[in-house]
């Protein structure tokens, strides 16, 4: 392959190198440590959600790259885990990874209820701990807006229910995170 000075095809693979190299440096860090975000300044790892019904995750990060998958749910929390310039990289719940443009993702923090493929119910209470009421029963693949969470208890809101849920049975917060 010859690269000419000025040309599409060097910037995109000075682009594609860098984010190789970006990639090397933040999975040196030993696992569970947060890291720095190269573009954003914000911690990595970092849950965040779908703006939009419609995002391409991508192989790399820029629209030169193909598409893998098109999510289609609007809400849906991702785990960032790289930032390469204005992309970042993503992690769904069933750990599907690629890159999407950071402007259809937002700070919101949501939950996905039971995100194991088990059919049971999860119960959804008016006040933290097994002791309050039980207020609904969640089937798992529901998505709430994480409004507080102790590191235990989580309270999510969505259009019919409001109330808490143990940390444990939500995929979009981490083990003892609290959240405020």
């Amino acid at each position: 392959m010859t690269l000419l000075p000025n040309s599409p095809r060097t910037a995109r693979f000075v682009r594609c190198a860098a984010a190789a190299l970006a990639l090397m440096f933040l999975s040196a860090a030993p696992a569970g440590a947060q890291t720095m975000g190269t573009a954003s300044g914000l911690p990595l790892p970092r849950f965040v959600s779908l703006k939009t019904d419609r995002v391409n995750l991508r192989e790399g990060p820029s629209k030169d790259h193909p598409s893998l998958w098109i999510y289609q749910r609007a809400g849906l929390p991702v785990e960032i885990t790289a930032e390469f310039e204005i992309w970042y990289k993503i992690r769904d719940s069933e750990g599907t990874e690629g890159w999407v443009l950071h402007s259809l993702l937002s700070g919101r923090r949501t939950g996905l209820v039971g995100p194991s493929k088990s059919p049971v119910n999860i119960m959804l209470y008016s006040k933290p701990g097994a002791t309050g009421q039980a207020s609904a029963a969640l089937q798992p693949g529901v998505i709430g807006s994480i409004k507080t969470c102790d590191g235990q208890w989580c309270r999510i809101q969505g259009e019919e229910f409001d109330g808490y849920i143990p940390q444990t049975n939500l995929w979009g917060v981490y083990p003892d995170e609290k959240v405020n």
